[in-house]
């Protein structure tokens, strides 16, 4: 994986990213970056998140081959003057949509979020044994 700047993170990856929207204000949380790696055990995408809690993200697998991370969050932000009270309130979301790598187990799937970070963990299936006749 490169870490130069305005590289593609997933130019050898072997996801793709299927789809991507971000609504009401969604991309100034999500930003719409995520990062691959992939270890000898895993896939892991990792994906900013500030300010969002656990319970207001999802990340699913469709299909056994798809992917779909996630968000939403609502703010809700009162004032009180003298004679009047006003209440604000914003929603933001966000969803990506990646194919799953052949080698990925989509039911062993794992997620959290760490200081604003989402860290999803794809375990790999493990390689055939060969046989010796």
């Amino acid at each position: 994986m490169s870490i130069v700047p305005n590289a593609n993170p997933f130019q050898d990856s072997p996801f793709r990213a299927l789809s991507a929207s971000a609504l009401a204000g969604g991309a100034s949380f999500l930003g719409g970056k995520f990062e691959w790696e992939e270890t000898a055990d895993a896939h892991v995408l990792k994906g900013n998140v500030p300010g969002l809690r656990r319970e207001e993200v999802k990340v699913e697998v469709e299909d056994g081959s798809v992917l779909q991370v996630s968000g939403e969050r609502v703010l809700e932000r009162q004032e009180e003057g003298q004679a009047s009270h006003r209440v604000q309130r914003s929603r933001s979301k966000f969803r990506k949509c990646f194919t799953l790598p052949a080698n990925a187990q989509p039911d062993n799937i794992m997620a959290s979020i760490e200081d604003g970070i989402l860290i999803i963990t794809l375990p790999k299936l493990n390689p055939p044994m060969p046989i010796h006749n």
